[in-house]
């Protein structure tokens, strides 16, 4: 898998997708805020995903309001790159699929 940042929306859909690294991602919507495709969903951590994570992760996930950043719509993406310029915590890398 190739990680790749692209200032422009010129790929097609589903080629490169967005992985979010909820050990960095503290659920402050800025992804969500600038993606044109609708990509993210920020919403309360799943049990499962919360139980994954570390003591420090899961205090910090706590302190946050127990919400992170989800991409229930990956496959939309066009590889524009303005998540992970926009993500305060680096959080975000964009991931070659196919």
């Amino acid at each position: 898998m190739d990680t790749f940042v692209s200032e422009s929306c010129k790929r097609d859909p589903g080629v490169m997708v967005p992985v979010v690294n909820l050990n960095r991602c503290e659920g402050k919507g800025a992804c969500a805020a600038v993606c044109p495709e609708h990509v993210f969903e920020v919403r309360r951590i799943d049990d499962d995903d919360y139980q994954n994570l570390g003591p420090l992760q899961r205090f910090k996930i706590r302190v946050h309001g127990f919400q992170v950043a989800y991409t229930p719509n990956a496959d939309a993406c066009r590889a524009c790159g303005k998540c992970v310029g926009a993500c305060p915590e680096r959080a975000i890398s964009l991931v070659r699929m196919r």
